[in-house]
């Protein structure tokens, strides 16, 4: 019984027309190294594979990358002369339809109006933020 039952088990796994679903992409756009690392951890243990990028040049580069990719999550307030709210309009049009999901330590005048998606305030912490993006992935 035990030999059929293996046989069972190693047949079904080598059953071409069951297919894995493919893990889940999302590219983190922080400045803050330390954020950027936690952050990532919490998304990589939920499952999802993890872009992180510290600033817009590495986040452009990653946008036109030939990968799949299913979420950005960025920081609104960053270093330089593109934030998150124009980085993420870039990513549309490179994107088209790629959903969005801001972070940020400031209360920003109008951001609100301007982003393409929810805007949570850090700290983040896991469960609100998992909950964010399973919600922005479930919409895609």
């Amino acid at each position: 019984m035990s030999i059929r039952l293996k046989a069972r088990a190693m047949s079904a796994s080598c059953n071409p027309s069951v297919e894995t679903p493919r893990k889940r992409h999302i590219l983190l756009v922080e400045d803050d190294e330390a954020a950027s690392a936690a952050y990532s951890r919490m998304l990589r243990r939920a499952g999802y594979d993890v872009t992180a990028a510290g600033d817009f040049r590495l986040a452009l580069d990653t946008l036109e990358a030939d990968q799949p990719l299913d979420l950005l999550v960025v920081d609104i307030v960053m270093p330089g002369s593109v934030n998150g709210l124009a980085l993420s309009r870039m990513a549309r049009l490179r994107r088209q339809g790629l959903k969005v999901i801001y972070m940020t330590g400031f209360n920003i005048p109008g951001a609100e109006r301007e982003a393409l998606g929810p805007i949570l305030r850090k700290p983040v912490d896991e469960a609100e933020l998992l909950a964010e993006v399973e919600q922005a992935l479930a919409a895609a």
